[in-house]
């Protein structure tokens, strides 16, 4: 364990989301002091707003960041890079940073926390499995379809646990200082295929349909979703799932010394807890 995360709270950016809330879990259990930094945190941080980004950062010993929406929203790398910059100065050195597999905007962002001067870990990561369970793609499974401009495109779907045991070990142990770790998991999935694991682990028929890029915006426009969210689903489903990111990587082994966890384990555990019954 580190000084820092010993006698400082760490700030958890996004500590409200899929990977923060896992992460202040996992360091309140350890007894270890945390600040979560969200819109409704105390004392508040919000992106859009670098007044609060001082404040937020007062007194901390290690930051952990998350960008919402995501990396690959314009703008975001220069966000992040403010953000590195001013922590620096604030002499907080330990900046861990979550970011995204194939994103020309999320390596951009890796590159100005480089910059920075910081005690950098970069955890780059493939598409998140609770993303079938805690975001977008809930409501259409409970649908029984799930229609999405994607085709036979293998994705080594990523636990976000794994992610979560991940930056905690950056975190609070030494030896990770200027590493990048790209997090995948163990096997190569299509949509269609994750899709049909999670039917027969929730035993229900749910079907997936390859839709054209065109049906999917118009979808997406038709759901009223805020703007930069509606850009960035065009953009990953568009961009990002071109075949690019079809390898497995070690990542997951190399910072923690173990497999990663497998989709199948993922879907076996969220069908019991009965979030895909409808």
């Amino acid at each position: 364990m580190t000084d820092s995360t010993a006698k400082h709270p760490t700030l958890i950016l996004g500590g409200t989301g899929k990977i923060g809330r896992r992460i202040v879990e996992r360091l309140t259990a350890r007894g270890l002091p945390v600040r979560i930094g969200s819109r409704s945190g105390a004392p508040s941080f919000d992106w859009e707003d670098d007044a609060t980004w001082a404040p937020a950062m007062q007194g901390v010993g290690a930051v952990y960041i998350s960008y919402y929406p995501d990396l690959s929203v314009p703008g975001a790398a220069e966000a992040v890079g403010s953000l590195a910059n001013l922590a620096v100065q604030n002499g907080i050195k330990r900046l861990v940073l979550l970011s995204g597999r194939g994103e020309t905007e999320a390596q951009r962002a890796e590159e100005m926390l480089k910059d920075s001067g910081a005690d950098w870990t970069i955890l780059r990561c493939a598409w998140f499995a609770q993303n079938f369970s805690e975001s977008f793609l809930l409501d259409p499974l409970l649908e029984g379809e799930v229609q999405l401009p994607v085709g036979n495109v293998g994705e080594p779907f990523v636990d976000a646990d794994d992610i979560a045991d991940a930056a905690v070990t950056a975190l609070t142990q030494q030896g990770h200082v200027g590493q990048l770790y790209e997090l995948t998991g163990p096997r190569l999935l299509s949509f269609a295929d994750a899709i049909a694991e999670i039917g027969r682990a929730a035993g229900r028929d749910i079907r997936f349909k390859q839709i054209s890029h065109a049906e999917f915006a118009a979808a997406i426009a038709a759901h009223e979703l805020p703007a930069e969210f509606a850009w960035l689903l065009n953009e990953l489903f568009t961009e990002v799932l071109d075949g690019r990111n079809e390898a497995l990587t070690d990542g997951v082994q190399r910072v923690l010394g173990r497999a990663p966890k497998d989709f199948s384990a993922y879907t076996t555990e969220t069908a019991a807890s009965g979030i895909w019954s409808n």
